[in-house]
């Protein structure tokens, strides 16, 4: 058998013991303030049918959903269909649905609309649930960017009210500072107010076209949405008439204003804003001394150039993003009153956020802010040098492991420094060492790995200790 040099798939990764134990603290600490705010945990399965999929994310998203090919001759029926009709052409579109039902799950929203959709008779509404699990998208690999990814999603569906937009919010607030990030915005518009803004300008039509274009405006500037809108069906008067309003300047209460004026003869445009305004007046209610996160709260932003290319959205939308590294947004979501009408269920309004863990990790990995709690697995070692320590040290082990401290012992004898090194490459705090002394006098000695000290100590004074430190 010929030997396969190991590789992986560009945009993918291990993770190391090490790794995962902060993976664990993002998606843990994330896991802990869904649920305060009464989440419950679902999961589905990596693939879906692609029906399910395609169609739910534009004609970009679309293109990044990987593709399953049918198992067995994938391509019989192909040659089968192109045998009995000969005008039956060979490329991609006609071949897809022919040699392809399934993919991988592009993102954890749609999997949960067609979940409810399946499961309505099971559940009660409103219905909130969260959910962590890999995502697959065909993207360029690049800084903060994989193929795959884990996305960390809370969404509510059937409920109407605005108070779950500005919890929302809050839950971002409060799970990015519980993992000490500082300085993050969380951007907020709403799809009514730039169906609006196409509206006054009098190309309704071009919506989406719009949005896609002026989504990029951070990362292109106002020369390259200009440059798209020209390519997108949009002539120079258009642009003149928006450029003033996705570069409105000042606090979120100006902006609302400005708006205001400039949509005044657009329904769905006031309809956008006031919805804006129900949510910050929400904000404003729910602030408290220890939550100073209100309308003129600088991490809070009324962004009109916000669009979130998804074409699900039809309210309020949100996006977050670092200010302390150059990264692209740590999360996003919005409200989606149709999703799950696609699936056969009617009027069931939802709305949803996600944290995007695999940039997050980046983040805090940069800028040093994991604990070291996070980096640690075992907590001690206990040392073994011959059989008869070893035996000694069994009953010991136990009863560490009964009080819940990750405990090990070293598997076979060796000597000291082999085990301090294995004990160091862990990132084991602790180091219980046991020799004829100690089992004559049943007194452990306890060696801290990072200062260095030693000191003698009972079993029960150790067990104590080590629940605490």
């Amino acid at each position: 058998m010929a030997i396969t040099k190991p590789s992986l798939p560009k945009g993918t990764r291990d993770f190391s013991p090490q790794e995962m134990v902060k993976r664990n603290y993002i998606f843990d600490t994330i896991k802990t303030v869904f649920k305060k705010y009464g989440y419950a945990e679902i999961q589905t399965p990596s693939m879906e049918n692609l029906a399910t999929l395609t169609g739910k994310y534009g004609d970009e998203g679309d293109k990044l959903i990987f593709k399953i090919l049918n198992s067995g001759d994938y391509l019989k029926e192909a040659e089968s269909r192109k045998t009995k009709d000969q005008s039956f052409v060979y490329d991609s579109k006609n071949l897809l649905t022919l040699i392809s039902e399934k993919a991988l799950r592009y993102d954890l929203t749609v999997p949960f609309a067609r979940y409810v959709v399946m499961h309505q008779n099971e559940i009660s509404f409103p219905f909130k649930r969260f959910q962590v699990q890999p995502v697959w998208r065909a993207d360029r690999p690049q800084k903060g960017r994989y193929r795959e990814f884990y996305q960390c999603d809370a969404d509510v569906v059937g409920s109407a009210s605005l108070l779950n937009e500005a919890e929302f919010v809050l839950i971002y607030h409060e799970a990015l500072s519980n993992l000490g990030l500082k300085d993050f915005t969380i951007k907020i518009n709403n799809r009514k107010i730039l169906s609006g803004i196409a509206e006054i300008i009098g190309k309704p039509d071009l919506i989406v076209d719009m949005t896609v274009a002026i989504d990029k405006l951070d990362k292109i500037g106002f020369d390259g949405v200009t440059k798209e809108l020209l390519e997108r069906g949009f002539n120079v008067a258009d642009i003149d008439k928006l450029q003033p309003v996705i570069m409105l300047q000042g606090s979120n209460v100006e902006k609302l204003k400005s708006l205001k004026t400039v949509l005044a003869t657009s329904e769905i445009g006031l309809k956008g804003i006031a919805e804006i305004e129900t949510v910050f007046g929400y904000m404003n209610g729910l602030t408290t001394d220890n939550l100073q996160l209100t309308t003129d709260n600088s991490q809070l932003e009324l962004d009109i150039t916000l669009a979130r290319g998804l074409n699900y959205y039809t309210g309020c939308i949100f996006e977050v993003k670092t200010n302390e590294v150059a990264m692209g947004s740590i999360g996003g979501g919005g409200r989606y009153d149709d999703l799950t009408g696609m699936f056969g269920l009617k009027d069931l309004t939802g709305v949803g956020i996600s944290f995007g863990a695999d940039r997050i990790y980046d983040v805090l990995e940069e800028l040093n802010l994991f604990p070291k709690s996070a980096a640690q697995g075992t907590k001690v070692l206990i040392s073994n040098f011959d059989e008869q320590a070893e035996q000694f040290a069994l009953p010991i082990l136990q009863k560490l492991r009964a009080a819940n401290i990750p405990a090990e012992l070293y598997p076979a004898s060796a000597k000291l420094k082999k085990q301090m090194s294995y004990a160091d490459e862990k990132n084991i705090p602790f180091v219980i060492l046991i020799g004829s002394d100690e089992m004559q006098s049943g007194l452990l000695t306890l060696k801290d790995m990072e200062s260095g000290t030693q000191q003698q100590i009972k079993l029960p004074d150790l067990v104590v200790k080590l629940s605490i430190g």
